[in-house]
């Protein structure tokens, strides 16, 4: 699918088969998380790849909904903070490097068939101690990885027009 059509169907998935993703799909994916612009180039990211058979309940700290390990794969998406690069200002654009790696993760995932949902709000002392993730990585965006058994709802989106300003504000 064509790049404009892609990026209309994509959708947030709260429904999935148990069905495995295949090995050459989630290279794929994986492939287009590496090559996603940051920052100086700096990557300061990690993604973990999780099964979720047998540790439903495990996971379910992290994030309490059932869907949430409907799907074979969760993908976590960290950042690694002494990576980043910082602007003369101090603004650090970790947050912004790894949000772009799961744009990519997303999308990419979303053109093979599979369907994601991105997740903010989980409680991330648990994702710390699911994940065993060392002093100084921190766990920025979770989303389940599968094929959907749900259907697209209608988005709602503001009007370019209420988004977009030319020269000035």
């Amino acid at each position: 699918m064509d790049f404009s059509e892609l990026i209309h169907k994509r959708y947030s998935v709260r429904a999935y088969k148990p069905d495995a993703i295949e090995d050459d799909k989630l290279a794929e994916i994986l492939e287009a998380a590496r090559i996603a612009p940051t920052a100086a180039n700096r990557q300061p990211f990690q993604i973990i790849v999780i099964h979720t058979a047998n540790r439903q309940a495990e996971l379910r700290r992290i994030y309490g909904r059932e869907w949430f390990t409907q799907a074979p794969l969760i993908i976590c998406a960290c950042g690694v903070p002494r990576n980043a690069w910082v602007r003369t200002d101090k603004r650090r654009y970790l947050d912004v490097d790894v949000a772009i790696v799961m744009d990519h993760l997303i999308l990419a995932a979303a053109n093979l068939g599979l369907g994601t949902c991105w997740i903010a709000a989980f409680n991330a002392e648990a994702a710390r101690e699911v994940l065993h993730l060392p002093e100084g990585i921190e766990p920025l965006i979770f989303s389940p990885l599968g094929y959907p058994s749900d259907q697209p709802k209608e988005k709602e989106r503001k009007p370019l027009s209420e988004l977009v300003r030319f020269e000035s504000w």
